[in-house]
């Protein structure tokens, strides 16, 4: 997420679903973030036989910048400058 932008998006299959969710805990926890919103739904992708697609779960997590963020992240500059 940077200065620039306010909102991060990230669209994941399942099996980086536990990352992002404790990625997200941690930017909303540390006051870098709030969460705006969050998608679930099922994909289909190639299964293992051709002719049978497999769904997959899929989740989106919208999470904004913090009213801190620009304050906690020149902090951030101040400490890796000295």
């Amino acid at each position: 997420m940077s200065t620039a932008h306010s909102d991060f998006v990230p669209r994941i299959a399942r099996a980086a679903i536990s990352s992002v969710v404790t990625v997200a805990e941690i930017l909303k926890n540390q006051g870098y973030a709030v969460e705006k919103k969050i998608e679930t739904s099922t994909v289909e992708v190639d299964g293992e036989m051709k002719n049978k697609p497999k769904q997959k779960a899929k989740l989106v997590i919208i999470l904004g910048k913090s009213d801190k963020f620009d304050e906690l992240m020149a902090a951030k500059d101040e400490e890796t400058t000295k």
